[in-house]
């Protein structure tokens, strides 16, 4: 369950180089996955669920890290949903790409000791479709399909750091973390198995229509 990166890792600093990074929940992740994960987006913002969480390893335990997340779309369409046959059809081509984003963890920057002594929250992170956010969210376009991409960056104390950055960090992607952005749940499955997985969702359930 531990991810590395891709192709083209070589020539990174020995800083970044070992770094690993597990996806927690990874189970709760398939389980949507398998039904086709949405994630709402509102205009104030709303925190995904399951929220993204990362065990890392392979730090150097005295170095500086940032980490970082931000949100790729995974083709040029946009899509609906036939509620007749419970699937995401193709609808056209994607909307004008929304303001790419990035949302960095509270604790940057922080000692690799540090963040391989608990698991990694981004619990604070929300994603919004209003293209004028200046709250720092992550700006999404509903009914487009988007991957998280995790990145955990070296913070180089040399001088001329930048000739460098290429170098200094590595990204990791988890193919189960992929979903569809909405403003309102699409699949009925995926709205039960929130209301069923997510502690914060008590409101679902109580009828309270805002959880």
């Amino acid at each position: 369950g531990w991810a590395g990166e891709g192709p083209g890792s070589g020539g990174k600093n020995r800083r970044v180089c070992h770094a690993a990074a597990r996806l927690e929940m990874g189970g709760l992740w398939e389980e949507f996955n398998r039904l086709g994960t949405e994630m709402i987006v509102t205009k104030a913002g709303r925190r995904m669920f399951p929220t993204f969480q990362v065990k890392l390893s392979g730090l150097d335990p005295l170095a500086d890290y940032v980490l970082l997340m931000d949100f790729i779309p995974l083709d040029d369409k946009r899509y609906r949903y036939a509620f007749h046959s419970s699937s995401w059809l193709a609808a056209g081509r994607a909307d004008p790409a929304a303001p790419g984003r990035v949302h960095f963890h509270p604790d940057s920057p922080a000692k690799g000791a540090q963040w391989m002594r608990q698991i990694v929250s981004f619990d604070k992170l929300k994603l919004t479709n209003n293209l004028l956010d200046d709250n720092g969210h992550i700006i999404l376009n509903s009914m487009h399909r988007y991957q998280p991409r995790f990145h955990v960056v070296f913070v180089d104390p040399r001088r001329d750091s930048e000739r460098f950055a290429h170098q200094n960090f590595k990204s990791f992607s988890f193919p189960e973390t992929q979903f569809m952005a909405v403003t309102a749940y699409q699949n009925h499955r995926i709205t039960q198995l929130k209301i069923a997985s997510n502690p914060f969702a008590k409101g679902f359930r109580d009828g309270d229509p805002e959880p």
